[in-house]
């Protein structure tokens, strides 16, 4: 049923109870687990204008590594097979984008599950995801793992 399941993480503990949910779907169907990490660069030039965007970007990057490589250790240990790929630009953009041109069956991804008015006047990348994603796609609260 599934082959190829897509994984987005910040590194959040919301995403982090995501996690197990895209291991347990990727060992019941044998699917391949593909991790993926958002650099969002376009926010660095707000929060740190005195810095340098370069080592700003760098510091982001390697980031999105260390996240990555504690998904894939703990994918490994479940006897998952596992891909990381840390890219930059919009999330939920790239998220949609690279489930397209991998041919996702599933996205797995945490939600912070916004409701009353934050939820209408906040959006959210998952809810951006969920209507711009062909893919499947199983949000995860933190409570819920």
């Amino acid at each position: 049923m599934y082959s190829h399941i897509l994984f987005p993480t910040d590194g959040s503990d919301c995403a982090d109870a995501a996690l197990d949910h895209a291991i347990e779907h990727a060992r019941t169907y044998d699917a391949t687990l593909v991790a993926l990490y958002v650099a969002d660069v376009r926010e660095v030039g707000y929060a740190a204008p005195a810095l340098s965007l370069e080592r700003v970007r760098e510091a982001l990057l390697e980031s999105g590594e260390q996240v990555l490589g504690r998904v894939a250790e703990r994918a490994r240990e479940a006897g998952v097979e596992v891909e990381t790929v840390v890219t930059e630009g919009t999330p939920a953009s790239e998220i949609i984008r690279h489930a397209d041109e991998r041919d996702i069956d599933l996205v797995v991804m945490g939600t912070h599950g916004r409701s009353g008015i934050d939820r209408y006047l906040i959006g959210s990348v998952a809810e951006r995801v969920v209507r711009g994603s062909d893919a499947p796609v199983l949000t995860v609260r933190q409570e819920s793992a």
